[in-house]
């Protein structure tokens, strides 16, 4: 029997790459799941959180940025970001304050249009502009699609962000809780061990390496004194991009290790000991056997 006093729904982020869907959802949820970064199409697979309150049990999936794809991981990452708009009850679209829109736009609004589901249009980085230029980037996209409400924040510094909790209450339906009251994720923690591991390589590698890494965990176990050993592989596509992933005498990996170690330590409460290994796979991203074995597999 669904309780009349309890909503619950699923709810997609979706938009281009780079307009703040993962700091948005970890601002959401009160802790970081997702990895962010300053690069495109940090986020690879579609990642869900559970945000819960006495009255309802929101599930976000946060999508890999909808791009052109150029690869066979790139397909992959815009079919799992379109597929969630099929997928759920209501759909937040983050975009840049801006009144051009582009190709990239008038393509997520066809197929919201198709949707038929509430549309919660979020203008992000609203830090970034003056407040008075807002009417006219409401005009912009108003004039292309009918949303059922229009709300500008900015996730970094986390103003307006608890006006979208209230939003999509209106829109969930009565239901039941799907998770536990304290889970946040249904993210296996190697899965996130791992992306903490692929975000800290991002904030430090050069431009054109990081859409051609994944990280992979070989080995993961607590040992009786509480210290959790981590093997894990950094996957890359050239020879010359490992030289730079190790960097001098080993420098940049010890780096990516360390900053990786504080925030898995955090993450688990104890102490890590992190080993990494840099490895060559030519042309994985365009390997449906690769994709596979580092985790980009469509699970429907």
């Amino acid at each position: 029997m669904t309780d009349k006093a309890f909503k619950s729904g699923f709810v997609s982020l979706i938009g281009r790459p780079n307009v703040g869907k993962s700091t948005l959802m970890n601002k959401l949820i009160g802790q970081k799941i997702a990895i962010t970064s300053n690069k495109p199409q940090t986020t690879r697979n579609k990642i869900q959180t559970v945000y819960t309150d006495d009255g309802c049990q929101i599930v976000f999936l946060d999508t890999p940025g909808i791009h052109k794809a150029k690869n066979k991981l790139g397909e992959f990452m815009v079919n799992a970001a379109e597929s969630t708009i099929r997928e759920v009850d209501v759909i937040l679209w983050l975009v840049e304050p801006s009144t051009f829109i582009g190709a990239g736009e008038k393509h997520i609004i066809e197929k919201l249009k198709k949707a038929k589901i509430p549309v919660i249009l979020v203008i992000n980085k609203m830090d970034t502009v003056n407040k008075e230029d807002l009417p006219k980037f409401i005009e912009a996209y108003s004039a292309l699609f009918d949303f059922d409400e229009i709300i500008p924040v900015s996730a970094l510094r986390g103003k307006n962000t608890h006006d979208i909790i209230d939003s999509i209450r209106k829109y969930l339906p009565y239901g039941p809780k799907y998770y536990d009251d304290d889970t946040i994720t249904d993210q296996p923690m190697k899965q996130i061990v791992a992306e903490i591991i692929r975000e800290k390589s991002l904030h430090a590698l050069q431009e054109e390496i990081p859409h051609g890494i994944a990280v992979v965990i070989d080995r993961m176990k607590t040992r009786d004194k509480g210290i959790t050993d981590i093997d894990a592989t950094i996957i890359c596509e050239k020879d010359s991009h490992k030289g730079i992933i190790i960097g001098k005498q080993g420098a940049m990996l010890k780096k990516i290790g360390s900053t990786a170690r504080y925030e898995i330590e955090h993450l688990i409460e104890g102490k890590a000991n992190l080993q990494l290994w840099v490895k060559v796979k030519k042309d994985w991203r365009d390997s449906d056997f690769l994709l596979k074995n580092f985790g980009y597999e469509d699970k429907e």
